[in-house]
Order: structure tokens, then C-alpha cells, then sequence
């Protein structure tokens, strides 16, 4: 056999071993394409007991997505227990609450020894307190949970500072706090009811930590895609550190340990303002006093 003739051989015996190669390349690439699609569809079965790797990969999927939905019917299960559990707390909690409250104030009403009467107080603010961080409980599981949906569509950004302000002004007030908001005609996607509450939260935050004599002040900022409403303050201030901590739940600055709350309103916020798709941010500097950045987005998701 001459060299010439060799040669051709081996050029076309290559040429076979690259196009079989090839092909089972992509005959395998077909059978992943089609396994995953029959995995997001929700039909997939493992339909080859071989020794081949793609018997391997299929049986290896197939454990994987029998796991994935039986993690997700314990998700759901769990996600019921939680709803149920939320809805007991706050139905057993609420006639006690309103009753210890209502014996205070009528015990308040009577003539008490001094230090009686500050014992009355002293029992109807930790009632107060106590309906407070189990009302901020019970809406923050309701949020994580979806028993309350957030309607975000165009609403007034005027209208929603303005009712903000109008809520906050007689804590303001009562500290010696100025506070002071800029007008602003624009729209954003956002539903009211919640929104107000998570611009109450930041507004009641930055009252808190401001000294009597101090301010806050509400500004809006237009951009293209997103409405920003700053409430910026005069107040103890932030480390970079806290900056990043500080909606965490039940997260509160070690510098005011002091002050009336339970770490749960900068938490709600921030969920708020994620369930209307938008988001905040905080810039402070400790003394300084900080700036929250609610971010609301202009059009409809």
C-alpha cells in the first residue's frame, strides 16, 4: 500500500473519529437541554439505568428535584404554621393588652399615694410598649409570610410626605425638634398604606435620635427610573459599621440603648420598601447625624 494511500486513511479516519465525537457531543448537549427543560417543566424521570455518565447525571438530578420539592412542601407547611401562629399571637394578645391599659388609665384616675401613681405609669408604658413590639412583630411576619400584600401603583409623593409629617409632627413637637419638609409634584409606584408606614418608621427613627433643639428635614429628589425621599437628620450619627447593621431585625446602636424602641422600624422599612421594588440607604458619620434614602420606583414593575 503506498504512503499516499496510508495517509488519506488516517485523514479520514480522523475526520470519522472527530465527526462521531461531534455528534455524541451534541446528542448529549440535546439530551441536558431536553432533561432540563423537562425539569423547569416539571415532567422530568430519570429514563436510563446504564452505565453511561448521563444515566449518572439523570439519577443525580432526579434525587436532587424529589429533595428541592420536598423542601419546598416543608417551606409551604412551615410558611402555614407561621400565618397561623401570627394570627393566634396577635388574637390572644390584644384583648389582655387593651384590658391592662384600661385598668392602668382607671387606676390613673384615682387618688394614689405618689409613689402608687408611678407605679401606674410605669406599668402603662411597659403595656404600651409591649402592644408596640408585638404590633411590630405581627407585621413584619405578615410581610415575610405574604398575609399582607404590598399594591404598588402611582400614588402623590407630596401627599404621602405630607401625611408623614402630619403623623410626626406632635412627637416632634413634644421634643423640641424642627422639622421641616420640601414640597415636591412628582409620582411614584408605591402603595400608600405601607409606604407611609415605612416613611413614619424613618421619620420616627431619626426623631428618636436627635437631641431636643435639633432637626429634620424631609427632601424629595427626582431621577428617571427612581423617586428618592431623604429624611435627614441632626442626630447621634452612625459608624460605617452600624451603617451596615442597622436593618437588621432588632438591630439598635449601643449609643442609645436608652431610647424607647425594639430595632424593628428600619427593619419594616426596608422590607416595605423591597415588597413596592424599590429600596434605602443610609449615609452618617457618628455626631453628625444620618440621611435615610428612601428610593421608590417611578413606574409600574
Amino acid at each position: 500500500m503506498t504512503p499516499w494511500i496510508i495517509a488519506l486513511c488516517a485523514v479520514l479516519l480522523a475526520a470519522a473519529v472527530i465527526g462521531y465525537d461531534r455528534y455524541r457531543v451534541s446528542r448529549t448537549m440535546h439530551t441536558l437541554d431536553r432533561m432540563l427543560d423537562d425539569a423547569i417543566g416539571g415532567t422530568f424521570a430519570a429514563s436510563r439505568f446504564d452505565e453511561s455518565r448521563l444515566s449518572a447525571i439523570e439519577a443525580k438530578m432526579q434525587r436532587y428535584l424529589e429533595a428541592r420539592g420536598t423542601s419546598k412542601a416543608q417551606l409551604a407547611e412551615q410558611k402555614a404554621h407561621v400565618q397561623a401562629l401570627i394570627a393566634d399571637v396577635s388574637h390572644q394578645t390584644k384583648t389582655p393588652i387593651a384590658n391592662i391599659l384600661l385598668y392602668a388609665e382607671l387606676l390613673g384616675d384615682k387618688s394614689l399615694p405618689e409613689d402608687c401613681r408611678d407605679c401606674v405609669q410605669a406599668l402603662s408604658a411597659q403595656a404600651e410598649k409591649l402592644r408596640f413590639l408585638i404590633e411590630a412583630l405581627v407585621k413584619a411576619g405578615r410581610l415575610e409570610t405574604g398575609v399582607i400584600a404590598v399594591h404598588a401603583k402611582p400614588n402623590s409623593v407630596a401627599t404621602l410626605v405630607q401625611d408623614a409629617l402630619l403623623e410626626a409632627a406632635p412627637k416632634a413637637a413634644a421634643k423640641g425638634i424642627f422639622l421641616s419638609g420640601t414640597p415636591a409634584d412628582e409620582t411614584a409606584c408605591f402603595d400608600h398604606k405601607w409606604t407611609l408606614e415605612a416613611l413614619g418608621n424613618l421619620l420616627d427613627n431619626a426623631i428618636k435620635y436627635t437631641p431636643a433643639g435639633g432637626s429634620v428635614t424631609v427632601s424629595v429628589v427626582p431621577y428617571e427610573l427612581f423617586c428618592r425621599i431623604d429624611v435627614t437628620d441632626t442626630g447621634i450619627g452612625l459608624s460605617e459599621e452600624e451603617s451596615s447593621r442597622v436593618f437588621a431585625r432588632f438591630y439598635r446602636t449601643p449609643a442609645a440603648q436608652e431610647a424607647p424602641g425594639v430595632g424593628l422600624g428600619l427593619y419594616l422599612a426596608r422590607e416595605i420598601a423591597a415588597a413596592n421594588g424599590g429600596y434605602i440607604k443610609v449615609s452618617s458619620h457618628p455626631g453628625a447625624g444620618s440621611t435615610f434614602s428612601l428610593f421608590l420606583p417611578r413606574r409600574e414593575a
